[in-house]
């Protein structure tokens, strides 16, 4: 596989189930260390795409290639390899080990790939301190909070740094300080260690705060989230360049917009305007919400 290959790409990619299209000619390129975030109603195909691109479904028409490779011609353990060695993935429901500890929980992937335990114990420390939970290795997740909870989601997800992240609907049913919290490791595994993502969210408030805000590594170590416009922050300390956030648009199955995330705020597209500027007659539990974050608040840690 070529280093210079996208990490994920469809190709006039369909699917559907029971004679019903999920997906129609969706076709992305999502580069490396770059973001690309994904919106809809529900039922627009969201978590279908995200299923395709962990390699989970194999498309009916069209190509899906991770890091170049064409998953319809590998076989199942060829793919399962690949996947393992390559993607981390979020989903929304919970997928913790109850009866094992937050340790055994994060290193649990590993283990089973055969890591030597000095290496395990390595990236299990790594990551662990990485979203702070290096403190309750020992717990159990029902000793955690909901946000806690989460955190060890990414942990899972993340040990050993797999190139490419797939998020669904990462903050649904965190509060907003737990939800920033969450946003801040993504953008820090984004600009930090250079994964590649595919975020899916309804949220739409998210979409600017990870287009805005980068992490920022100074000269001791110490990694901070800050402003790109705000902080007039040098765009060589985060890789190549500020733009590593675009956005796609999904309605019954097909891509209706794909933009940059002001192009998104912008656009007066009859879609992207019944997602952000819904008509208050008629109210959604997909509606736009307002950014309920305060810049002057400190997240829980």
């Amino acid at each position: 596989m070529s280093s210079q290959s996208p990490a994920i790409e469809f190709r006039h990619v369909s699917i559907g189930f029971d004679d019903k299209p999920a997906l129609e000619d969706i076709s992305l390129r999502l580069e490396r260390g770059r973001m690309i975030c994904i919106t809809g109603v529900s039922g627009s195909g969201m978590s279908v795409l995200l299923r395709l691109a962990g390699g989970l479904l194999r498309p009916d028409e069209g190509q899906v290639l991770i890091e170049g490779r064409q998953i319809e011609g590998l076989d199942e353990q060829e793919l399962l390899a690949l996947r393992s060695a390559a993607i981390g993935i979020v989903f929304q429901e919970q997928a913790l080990f109850t009866g094992m500890t937050v340790y055994d929980n994060t290193a649990y992937r590993l283990d089973e790939h055969g890591w030597p335990e000095d290496e395990i114990q390595q990236a299990v420390g790594e990551i662990l301190s990485f979203v702070g939970l290096d403190e309750d290795t020992d717990k159990l997740p029902e000793e955690l909070s909901i946000g806690m909870r989460r955190r060890l989601e990414f942990a899972r997800a993340l040990v050993g740094w797999p190139e490419i992240m797939l998020f669904d609907e990462a903050t649904s049913g965190l509060d907003p300080l737990n939800a920033r919290v969450i946003l801040d490791l993504v953008i820090r595994a984004r600009d930090i260690h250079g994964i590649s993502s595919l975020y899916v969210t309804k949220e739409l408030h998210e979409i600017p705060y990870l287009a805005d805000q980068c992490a920022v590594k100074d000269a001791t170590g110490e990694i901070s989230i800050r402003s790109i416009k705000a902080d007039k922050v040098d765009e060589s300390t985060i890789g190549e360049g500020v733009d590593k956030c675009s956005v796609i648009v999904l309605e019954q199955g097909r891509a209706v917009f794909s933009g940059t995330p002001a192009e998104f705020e912008a656009s007066d597209l009859p879609v992207v305007l019944r997602l952000t500027h819904p008509a208050s007659s008629a109210p959604s539990s997909d509606a736009y919400i307002p950014d309920p974050w305060s810049q002057s608040k400190t997240p829980y840690e």
